[in-house]
Order: C-alpha cells, then sequence, then structure tokens
C-alpha cells in the first residue's frame, strides 16, 4: 500500500479547515499542516516538507497567491492547489502566471477534491474551468484577439479534457490516438489561441466560448 499523501492546508476560516481535514482524513490524506493564513503557512512549510499544498486564494494578511509567490522565491517547488469560488475568477490568471500548478472550486465533490490532490502531487496540473457569464466578463479585459484559425470537433473535445487536467496520455487514451498524435493536436490548439501554455489556452477558450 502507498504511503497517505501528506499536505498543508490554508484557509483563514477555522470551521472550514477542521471540514476539509476530517474529509481528507477519511480518504487517506494527512494534513501535515494547518494554517490561517499565508505567513503561518510559509513558516511552517520551512520546517518540514509536505507533497502538497492546498490553500484557499482569498485570506487576509497574506493571501494564497502571495504565500505561493514568497514560496516559489525561496526555492521551495511544492505544488499548490488553489481553492476558488465564482468571486474569485479574476485571480486566476494572476495565480497561474504565480505558479499554481491548479484550481479547483469549493463546491466540489469530495472525490474531486481527493483525484485533483493525487493529480497535481504526480506533476500533473488541474484547471476546473467555470464556464459562466460572469467569469467571462472578468477575463473580457484580458485577450479576446480571436483565434487564427477555425476548431474542429476533435480540437474542441482536446480542450475540454485540458479543462479537466488530463495529461496526453489520459487524453490519447480517452480519445483512442496516439500520445504523440494528442501532442501536436495541443501545439496547433496553443498555436491558434497565440497562447504559451494549456492554462492560458483553456482561460481564453472559456472567454471565446470556444468550449
Amino acid at each position: 500500500m502507498s504511503a497517505a499523501l501528506r499536505i498543508a492546508l490554508a484557509d483563514d476560516q477555522a470551521l472550514v479547515r477542521a471540514g476539509l481535514r476530517a474529509l481528507l482524513e477519511r480518504q487517506h490524506i494527512e494534513v501535515a499542516i494547518e494554517a490561517e493564513d499565508g505567513q503561518q503557512l510559509l513558516d511552517a512549510l520551512a520546517r518540514q516538507s509536505v507533497d502538497v499544498v492546498l490553500s484557499d486564494i482569498r485570506m487576509p494578511g497574506m493571501d494564497g497567491i502571495e504565500a505561493m509567490t514568497r514560496l516559489r522565491a525561496r526555492g521551495d517547488a511544492t505544488p499548490v492547489l488553489l481553492l476558488t469560488t465564482f468571486d474569485d475568477s479574476e485571480l486566476l490568471l494572476r495565480a497561474s502566471d504565480a505558479g499554481a500548478q491548479g484550481f479547483l472550486l469549493k463546491d466540489a465533490a469530495p472525490e474531486d477534491l481527493r483525484a485533483a490532490i493525487a493529480r497535481i502531487a504526480a506533476g500533473e496540473t488541474l484547471l476546473q474551468p467555470v464556464s459562466t457569464d460572469p467569469v467571462r466578463a472578468r477575463f473580457r479585459f484580458r485577450d479576446e484577439a480571436p483565434p487564427r484559425d477555425t476548431f474542429g470537433e476533435r480540437e474542441v473535445a482536446i480542450l475540454r479534457l485540458l479543462a479537466g487536467g488530463y495529461s496526453n496520455k489520459e487524453i490519447a487514451r480517452t480519445l483512442f490516438l496516439a500520445e504523440g498524435t494528442v501532442k501536436n493536436y495541443v501545439s496547433t490548439i496553443l498555436d491558434k489561441l497565440g497562447t504559451r501554455d494549456r492554462t492560458r489556452a483553456v482561460l481564453k477558450a472559456i472567454t471565446l466560448r470556444i468550449i
């Protein structure tokens, strides 16, 4: 049996932390660190390591993004999964720029949270898209340049799987394609959207209503 994943949990609400701890421990994930703000999280991570940092984005004092920025600045590459709500949508690009490996809505199902932590720990990235008009409105100031070409049905399907955090290998298995073929599709998608990475591609695709 593999060792339990160890995480650091940061949220300013004690009841939320208690609920998440109980939920995660039932799924054999050890909460090795609890913190109520970014500074407390950084101090604890300086003393012990974990597999994944699970942090709320919005916290008083030092928020989750600032804590992650400082973590990276001191050379700590521990994967970070940020918890967000619909009201946090304008922070997703900022968090991506700062080096977040993933985002997850706070109302995600327990099994989705567990799967997200496992994926982040394994080195994958995860963006749970929020395909709503308010999100598109918040991203509107960023980049609405039209794509360089139209998207085929297969490319749209791959974009949706990218939004779910699937790796090229998983996409290939799901769509019955060779992994190299998926890699070529992803490169074409990034080129059409004029983006340099998968997260930005998904965010722009949401903005432009491609997915």
